[in-house]
């Protein structure tokens, strides 16, 4: 509460100001007016409004946390600051136009999804009249990726996963060896395996199918060299983790790191620099059904290894065919193991007579 000296000099400061053709109640007033206009300019900002669309949309998705990553990322860093109704279709094609131009066609083609779902979404809440993306086409068709590692590729991202080092090393070693898509891999427990066995609950699986996946020597070589980290309570909870508590994250950085990785120990091996085509780590999947095809594994034995379910297993097959391949699993996976191994060795001349003489 305001003492009488402290009054009698508040009393004295308003009259001096309206001696000098100031009037404090106008110029509160006027305060008051800029604070509510700061605040209604912050209100429509792109940043705050795709904050807002997190909250009330995508935190109920599960896919929810990539689109945030993936706002934050192109949209988030490009308009994060301009308000909202300002945003033009010309603005939105010269975004996409630019993710495309450095490369990443498929990656602009997402970002005009999550951008549209976005201001779609600021429609319905009557906060712009018409989305500025609506009518936009996707930046390139897209065809089925068919990037597969090549002998060489192989022997030197393994080499690269030696040089980084935990955590990024042995999970990509894992990736290429199981098969298992990337989140299986990065969230692995030990108590998911039992016996040489990765038994993975329905729950961790895409197509909500339990699974197991018969770990090869080359594999439990990899596990074995980990240096397990707990939380402050003693706990394991990942394999796969730099804090104890969570899994690993940050997988676009840590494929660019390992990519780095592979171009340094590509141009030592050569002697010049070598341009190694872009990949990702769902082809480290693909390069594993393919080499096991290419050592003359049964299609179906192949997509029973890395739970994958195509023409070959679905239908009248799915149904009847209960066999779940377990002793052909656990082949197929070894002789992909030796394989990579004889690759990374450089005895390439035996890694076929070896598949062969396992049979």
């Amino acid at each position: 509460m305001m003492g009488l000296a402290e009054a009698r000099g508040a009393a004295t400061e308003a009259l001096e100001q309206l001696e000098r053709g100031k009037n404090p109640a106008i110029e509160k007033k006027a305060s008051k007016a800029a604070r509510l206009e700061a605040q209604l300019s912050d209100r429509d900002k792109v940043k705050t409004l795709i904050e807002q669309f997190d909250k009330r949309h995508l935190s109920e998705l599960k896919s929810g946390r990539l689109i945030r990553r993936e706002l934050d990322r192109f949209v988030v860093e490009e308009w994060g600051d301009r308000d909202i109704h300002d945003i033009t279709r010309r603005d939105v094609i010269d975004l996409l136009d630019g993710i495309a131009d450095s490369g990443r066609k498929v990656t602009a083609n997402r970002i005009r999804a999550y951008l549209s779902k976005f201001l779609n979404w600021t429609v319905e809440r009557d906060i712009l009249p018409v989305s500025p993306a609506a009518g936009v086409k996707p930046v390139a068709k897209e065809t089925s990726r068919e990037r597969v590692l090549t002998d060489d590729e192989i022997r030197w991202f393994w080499q690269a996963c030696e040089a980084v080092g935990y955590p990024w090393g042995p999970m990509g070693k894992l990736l290429l060896l199981t098969g298992q898509r990337l989140n299986e891999v990065a969230q692995i427990t030990d108590s998911e395996i039992h016996s040489g066995i990765w038994q993975l609950e329905a729950s961790r699986t895409k197509n909500k199918r339990p699974h197991d996946v018969p770990l090869s020597k080359a594999a439990l070589t990899v596990l074995r060299k980990i240096d397990r980290i707990a939380d402050k309570d003693g706990k394991v909870r990942f394999i796969f983790t730099t804090t104890g508590i969570g899994h690993v994250k940050g997988f676009f950085k840590a494929r660019d790191i390992l990519a780095s990785a592979m171009e340094r120990v590509a141009a030592e091996e050569r002697g010049v620099a070598v341009e190694i085509p872009r990949w990702g780590f769902h082809d480290l999947r693909r390069t594993c059904a393919t080499g096991m095809a290419k050592l003359g594994i049964a299609v179906r034995v192949t997509e029973a290894a890395i739970n994958h379910i195509s023409g070959t297993g679905s239908g009248v097959v799915a149904i009847y065919q209960r066999h779940d391949f377990a002793p052909e699993k656990k082949k197929a996976l070894e002789a992909w193991g030796r394989y990579v191994s004889q690759l990374v060795a450089g005895k390439t001349d035996n890694v076929v007579s070896i598949i062969r003489t396992s049979k």
